[in-house]
C-alpha cells in the first residue's frame, strides 16, 4: 500500500518561486564586478531569471543541455543559475582558478553550449574558446555601457539579452531526478571528474542544511556568501538563503580582509561561510586595523581543517562562534558539522576545543563509516584510523559520463579519499587525505594535526607537512612554513613550539621556510606540488 499524498517533484525552481511569493522584498546586495553596490530583491531576481530562461530556449537550449557559468558571487549569477535550472538545463559552474588546460578539458567534456561570464574572465575565455567547439555563444554579465570589445564568438550583453526576452516562462514540469547542476572536482589526481547533481539531491541538501544543527539559516539572518558559487554550489547558500528568505550579501570579486570586513559591518551580517585562508586574511586585517565585528554571530569554516588558534581568535577577540564543516564536491557538499551536543556545550569553552577542531557529526541523510584497506568496518573509538566512507541521497553514485567506472563499494559507500577517526560521541576527525598520509616505520602520522598546531604560532601564515624519504623509516615528516611578512624565525623555535603538543615520534625531522605555499583551485594546500618540489630533499636525519 502506498501513501495518498500529492505528487510535488522536488525541483529547485520551486525554491525561487517560494522566495518570490513569500519573501519577495528581501534584499540581495552585491558588490558588482563593475564596482558599485547593487541592491535587488528575490522578486526581481525571479523575474530576471525567467528572462534568462526564455533567452536560452530561443537559442535551442533544452532539458539536459549544459550551460556554463564562470562568475563571481553576484545577483546576476543567481539569476543565471535559476534561469538555467528552471527549464531543466544543467548549470555547469566553472572554477576560474583552474589552469586553462583544465578548463578546456572540462568545457569540452561537459559539451557546454552557452557560457555566462563576468567581465573579469573575458580575457581567459578569449584565450581558450577556439579549443572548445561545443560553445555556441558567450553571455557577458554586464550592461551595454560596460560591454567590452571582445574577440569572443557570438558575444551577448547580459542586460541586452534580458531586455529582449519576456519574463513569462513556465518552469519545472520535469522529473525531480532530472540533472540540475554539474561541478567538476579540482583534478589533483588526474583529470577533473564531473559530479552531476539532480534537482532532488539539491532540494534535499537544502533541507539538510536548514536544520538548526547544520547551518540553520532563517529569515532573520543576513548571510555573506563568501564561498564561491563555483565551489560545490556555494555550500548550498544560493538555495538555502532564498528558501527561508534570508537577506543575502554577495561579495563579487573582492575577497581581501578589508573588503570582507567592510561588507560584514556595513550590511550588518550575522552569518557567513568560507575557507580558512579567507578568515585568516580577515583576522590579520582586524588585528592591524583594530577593527571589530559588531553583528557577526557565527561563521562556518570548511574546505580544510580549522586550526584551534583560529577558533579561539574568533571567540576570544571578537565574540564569534566558529563551526567547522566537512564535505566535498561529491557530497553536495555538506557531510558533517561540528556543532556541539548539549553535553559538550555545557563544558567550559577551553574543554570544548578538542571537539570544535574535529570535522563533526553527520546530519540526517548522511551516513559515515570507517573501513580498512580490505573493506572491514573499523570501530568508532576515536583511535582507529580508516578510510572515510559515506552514502546518502546527496552523495554521488557515479561520475558524469561514467569516468572512473564503479565508484561505490559493495554496500553502496563512496570512498572519500580521506583518512579519519570517529570517536564514541560520533565526532569525525580527518587525519589526512589518503594520498597525503605519512607512514613512518609502518605507523601513520597525521600531517593535519601537526599543521594545525604549527599555524597557531604567531609568526606562521601557512604551514604544511609532507612525507620525505628516509632510509630507515621509509618516510619522515618535513614541516614547510610560510611566515608572516616582515618576520623571521629559526628551525628550533618551531620545533620547541611543537614540543609536548604531539607525540615525540611525530616530531618533524626538519623545518624549511618558503616564500609561498601553493594553494589548489579550492584554496587548499596543494601537497602534490610540494612533494614534487621537495622530492630530492635530504633530511638531516637520513
Amino acid at each position: 500500500m502506498q501513501g495518498l499524498m500529492q505528487h510535488w517533484p522536488l525541483t529547485v525552481d520551486k525554491i525561487l518561486d517560494h522566495a518570490r511569493h513569500w519573501h519577495g522584498n528581501r534584499e540581495v546586495v552585491t558588490r558588482s564586478v563593475e564596482g558599485p553596490m547593487v541592491t535587488t530583491t528575490y522578486a526581481e531576481i525571479h523575474e530576471r531569471a525567467r528572462r534568462v530562461s526564455n533567452a536560452l530556449k530561443s537559442w535551442g537550449v533544452g532539458t539536459g543541455d549544459r550551460v556554463a557559468t564562470i562568475a563571481w558571487n553576484t545577483g546576476r549569477h543567481i539569476e543565471a543559475w535559476y534561469g538555467i535550472m528552471g527549464i531543466g538545463a544543467v548549470c555547469h559552474t566553472l572554477n576560474p582558478r583552474l589552469f586553462p588546460e583544465q578548463l578546456i578539458y572540462i568545457i569540452n567534456h561537459a559539451e557546454d553550449k552557452v557560457i555566462f561570464t563576468d567581465l573579469t574572465f573575458v580575457p581567459l575565455l578569449e584565450a581558450i574558446l577556439d579549443k572548445c567547439p561545443s560553445v555556441e555563444r558567450v553571455v557577458v554579465m554586464t550592461d551595454e555601457a560596460s560591454m567590452p570589445q571582445t574577440k569572443l564568438p557570438r558575444a551577448e550583453c547580459y542586460e541586452h539579452v534580458l531586455a529582449e526576452n519576456s519574463a513569462e516562462c513556465d518552469w519545472g514540469g520535469f522529473d525531480e531526478n532530472t540533472a540540475c547542476g554539474l561541478c567538476y572536482t579540482s583534478g589533483t589526481t588526474g583529470d577533473p571528474k564531473g559530479v552531476l547533481y539532480s534537482h532532488r539531491s539539491n532540494f534535499l541538501h537544502t533541507l539538510i542544511t536548514l536544520q538548526n544543527d547544520v547551518m540553520g539559516a532563517s529569515s532573520r539572518d543576513t548571510i555573506l556568501a563568501i564561498v564561491p558559487m563555483f565551489h560545490a554550489n556555494a555550500w548550498g547558500l544560493a538555495f538555502s538563503a532564498p528558501a527561508v528568505g534570508a537577506r543575502l550579501i554577495m561579495p563579487g570579486a573582492r575577497m581581501d580582509g578589508a573588503a570582507i570586513h567592510e561588507l560584514l559591518e556595513t550590511e550588518k551580517v550575522t552569518y557567513s561561510a568560507a575557507v580558512p585562508t579567507v578568515w585568516q586574511g580577515l583576522l590579520q586585517h582586524l588585528r592591524q586595523s583594530g577593527g571589530q565585528l559588531t553583528t557577526l554571530k557565527k561563521v562556518l569554516i570548511g574546505g580544510s581543517a580549522v586550526p584551534a588558534a583560529m577558533i579561539r581568535a574568533f571567540h576570544d577577540e571578537f565574540g564569534v562562534e566558529v563551526v567547522q564543516g566537512w564535505g566535498m564536491t561529491e557530497t553536495s557538499p555538506v557531510g558533517t558539522i561540528s556543532n556541539l551536543t548539549p553535553e559538550l556545550a555545557a563544558l567550559p569553552y577551553e574543554e570544548q576545543i578538542p571537539w570544535r577542531t574535529k570535522q563533526g557529526r553527520p546530519p540526517i541523510g548522511i551516513h559515515l563509516t570507517l573501513k580498512d584497506d580490505e573493506g572491514k568496518v573499523l570501530p568508532q573509538d576515536g583511535v582507529a584510523f580508516g578510510r572515510l566512507m559515506v552514502r546518502g541521497p546527496t552523495v554521488a553514485g557515479s561520475y558524469f559520463k561514467g569516468v572512473g567506472g564503479q565508484i561505490l563499494d559493495d554496500e553502496g559507500y563512496f570512498d572519500t579519499g580521506d583518512v579519519a577517526t570517529i570517536d564514541p560521541t560520533g565526532y569525525m576527525a580527518i587525519t589526512d587525505r589518503a594520498k597525503d598520509v605519512i607512514k613512518s616505520g609502518g605507523e601513520w602520522i597525521s600531517s593535519i594535526d601537526i599543521e594545525n598546531i604549527a599555524v597557531g604560532h604567531d609568526k606562521v601564515a601557512l604551514a604544511a607537512v609532507i612525507g620525505v624519504a628516509h632510509p630507515k623509516w621509509d618516510e619522515r615528516p618535513l614541516l614547510v612554513l610560510k611566515l608572516h611578512e616582515g618576520v623571521s624565525g629559526d628551525k628550533q623555535e618551531f620545533l620547541d613550539f611543537l614540543q609536548g603538543k604531539i607525540a615525540k615520534w611525530w616530531m618533524p625531522d626538519d623545518v624549511v621556510f618558503v616564500d609561498d605555499i601553493p594553494l589548489g583551485a579550492t584554496g587548499k594546500i596543494d601537497k602534490k606540488i610540494l612533494r614534487e618540489r621537495f622530492k630530492d630533499y635530504r633530511l638531516p636525519t637520513a
